[in-house]
Parts: structure tokens; sequence; C-alpha cells
């Protein structure tokens, strides 16, 4: 069956790194974990781009280029794969748009991780976004 697999959304990451958000606890020590059964983790280049622009807003500097460069050492060190939002599945993201017109307040950027989530057969996401269920695709919130 292989090694389980997480994906972490902007809030995930948000959580993760923000010690005044109120589940920063509970979601530290699921990340925790979850890492520690040797599980993928991954998230994409849209996600991290919503985290970065956020957390530069939230946090004093300091705290949020550290946090912006764990992140990129993670990746370095392969504790994290990020997956691009190529041509193709930015076309699959803009269909997803128009099939979910009842649903206008999922973001693109939470539609193009569907498509990627789809891709890597992810089922499990680090969000507090419940539109993740709402979809019908199976995704399962933690913790």
């Amino acid at each position: 069956m292989g090694l389980p697999k997480l994906f972490i959304d902007t809030w995930g990451w948000l959580t993760l790194r923000d010690k005044k958000e109120t589940r920063h606890r509970e979601v530290t020590d699921y990340y925790d974990n979850f890492c520690s059964t040797g599980g993928l983790i991954y998230t994409t280049d849209y996600v991290l781009d919503e985290t970065f622009t956020l957390l530069f807003r939230r946090l004093p500097f300091s705290q949020a280029k550290e946090s912006m460069e764990l992140i990129f050492n993670s990746t370095e060190e392969g504790d994290l794969n990020v997956e691009f939002i190529t041509p193709e599945r930015f076309s699959r993201t803009k269909s997803l748009r128009i099939m979910f017109n009842d649903k206008p307040r999922i973001s693109f950027t939470d539609l193009s991780s569907m498509v990627v989530m789809d891709d890597l057969a992810i089922s499990q996401i680090l969000t507090s976004d419940a539109h993740f269920i709402h979809v019908g695709k199976g995704f399962q919130i933690v913790p």
C-alpha cells in the first residue's frame, strides 16, 4: 500500500508556524506524529505562495523568514515534496472551478490542491477548510 501521504494546506502551515493559533499544539502534535511514521508530506507552489505572503503579514519578520527557510530546507532535505501547478494541472483546475459553480467560496488555490491530491492519491489534508469534504472526492481533514 505504500507510505501514508499528507497534503498540507495554507492553514496547516500557518498553524504549525504561528504559536498564537488556537490549534497550534494539536496540529503540531499531529504533524510530529505523522512525520515519525515516515509518511510523505506534500504541498504545492500555490500553497507556499499563499503561506509565505500570510506569514510575513502575521509574524515578526525574523520569525516569518525562519519559517520560510525551514520549509525550503525541508524540501532540500527531501522531507517535503512540493508539487508544481503545471499548465495541464492549471487547465484541470479551471475545469473544477466551472464544475463547482455552486461553491464560489472555494479558492482557485484550493481547487489546484485538489487536482494534485487526485493525481497523487492523497486523501488526508491538514486544513480547516471544510470544502475539501464538500466536493465529494473522499478527502479527509486532519487532525
